[in-house]
Parts: structure tokens; sequence; C-alpha cells
């Protein structure tokens, strides 16, 4: 993407964010049910000394995770590979957005060593997107799950990926070392992806949800509220989503990380949450977690036992 690309990108977030007046109203300003608890104790510690130790990158803190107290201490972590600078600029995300410069080959060992050092049951991989990679990055994850299945026999591993620009040979390489679970987040509903991810596309995301499933795979996806959209449009989600065969949902409260993002519309009632949970459980999918602190990766382990991963 060139730079011209990226200020008119940014003056569409800015103006989302100018018209929305509601927003305004609410920094600051969040309900009992947002609020956690500060990071602390031993194996909080543990984890990110280790995660420090490997010079790896999670999720967890590059995205401010609210729950990172309660995953850490549980010795569960989401790593970040492909290192931790983005190449598209998603309006609600707090990574760093550039053009990277370096592919660190050396970076699945040490993601598999830190697997096999917390002796994980489940282990869950992201990243960034690398655009300016032909297959996206592809072989990374392909390795990475390689390599863990080698030194961690049976944790099972859900892996949450980009959209790799709908490359199908990306795809074909991720099915090499093939992970248990595929995820691949919506992150919100269509009519908002020219403000939240200016970069992406609606279709091209379910497209491949369902390419993944078709190869014999969980699926899994995740969106957040809050940041503009109505009910209906997330029940008009939800159905594509099942449509497209994705069996477990995810739903949580977006907050918004910096005064640089997108603003929060509102804060989701847990009511509301029931309800979408409720919903989706009715239309077919095997598990929906939702709730106001839900992220993508959040009791991702639970999860997939509930779908008989590793059964």
């Amino acid at each position: 993407m060139n730079i011209l690309d990226r200020k008119t990108i940014n003056k569409h977030q800015r103006d989302y964010a100018n018209t929305n007046a509601n927003a305004r109203t609410l920094a600051g300003r969040r309900p009992e049910w947002l609020k956690v608890k500060l990071p602390t104790g031993k194996n909080y510690t543990e984890v990110k000394n280790l995660v420090k130790k490997n010079k790896l990158n999670t999720v967890c803190e590059e995205a401010k995770c609210p729950n990172i107290a309660e995953c850490w201490n549980r010795r569960t972590a989401t790593f970040m590979i492909l290192g931790d600078t983005c190449t598209r600029s998603c309006g609600f995300c707090n990574i760093k957005v550039g053009l990277p410069t370096h592919l660190d080959l050396d970076e699945p060992r040490r993601v598999a060593e830190a697997v096999a050092q917390l002796q994980l049951n489940h282990a869950v991989i992201t990243s960034v997107n690398r655009d300016e990679l032909r297959d996206g990055g592809a072989r990374i994850f392909s390795e990475t799950v390689r390599l863990i299945r080698e030194s961690t026999p049976g944790c099972t591993i859900e892996i949450l990926i980009p959209d790799f620009k709908g490359y199908e040979p990306a795809f074909e390489t991720i099915m090499k070392n093939p992970p248990d679970i595929l995820n691949h987040n919506l992150e919100t509903v269509a009519p908002l992806y020219h403000v939240v991810r200016p970069q992406a596309k609606y279709e091209r995301s379910l497209d491949l949800i369902e390419w993944f499933h078709n190869h014999g795979l969980k699926t899994k996806s995740g969106i957040m509220v809050g940041i503009g959209e109505n009910q209906d449009q997330v029940i008009d989600l939800m159905h594509d989503l099942v449509e497209h065969n994705c069996e477990i949902l995810t739903i949580g409260q977006y907050l918004q990380p910096t005064v640089n993002h997108l603003p929060v519309d509102r804060f989701v009632s847990p009511e509301e949450f029931a309800f979408y949970k409720q919903e989706g459980l009715k239309m077919g999918f095997a598990v929906v977690e939702s709730g106001p602190l839900v992220r993508s990766s959040y009791h991702a382990d639970k999860q997939a036992r509930l779908v008989s991963v590793g059964n």
C-alpha cells in the first residue's frame, strides 16, 4: 500500500471518529463490568520473563488485552509471529504499522521452545499482516506448527491467520502442517469495513473460513462490538458465518487502545452479549464465547475441548 492510500484511510477513520458524537461522551467512562485487575502474580511474571528471554512477541501485550493477567497466570499466551510491524492500518488495532524489513526464520523454533517450556495443552499462534510477502508469511505459520508438534506432541494448536489477500497457495502451505483449529477474525460487520478494516474484504474473509472447513479443519472467527454496528448487523454477520461453516465464534467489547484509534460507540451490556450467545447457538455454532472481556483467544483451550479437538 502506498503513502497516499494510507493518508486516505486515516482521513476516513478521523472523519468517522469526528462524526461519532456519542463516542466522544464515553471517553474514560467504563462501566463496572469492564474493570480488570492489574497484572500481577508468580505465573504472570514467569510467562513475561520467558517471552522476553525468547525474544518473542505476544498479542496479549501488543493489543493491550484486558485478560492478560488471567491468561498469563493460567500459563497461557497467544504468540504473535512474523514480527511486530503490520502492513495494514486497521482502525482498532494497537500494533505498530509500517513496512517490515526483516523476516525472522528462527522465530518458529523459539515459539516451539516456549510452548514446550510452558507445557501448554493448547497453543495459539497469530501474526501481523505481511502483505509485502507473496505468501503473507504462511510458511512461517506452517513451520511453527510443525515444530510445536515435534516438541510438544500432546499440545493442540490454534492459528489465527490474516487473509493472505485470498492467495490460495498460501492456504495450501498452511495445510502442509495443519493446525487443529483455524481462526480468522471478521472483526466487524460488513458496512464498517471501510473504516475498521480498510485493506480487508468481508466476503474474502468468509470464503477463507469456508475453504479451510472444506479441507477438514475446525473453524473459528471473532468480532468486537461497540464500534458503530447495530444489533441487526451483528445477527446478519452471525448468519453469514454459519452459512460459511464457522463453528466457533467469539464476541467481545471494543476498547479504544489510544486516542488515535477509532472511538468506542457504546458499551454493550452483559445482557446483550448473553443474547448473542443464545442466538448463535440456535443458529448452529458449536461454541459461542460472548462477553464484555472476551477476546479471540480467551478460553481457547476450553473451546478446543468443546469441539472435540485432540480427542
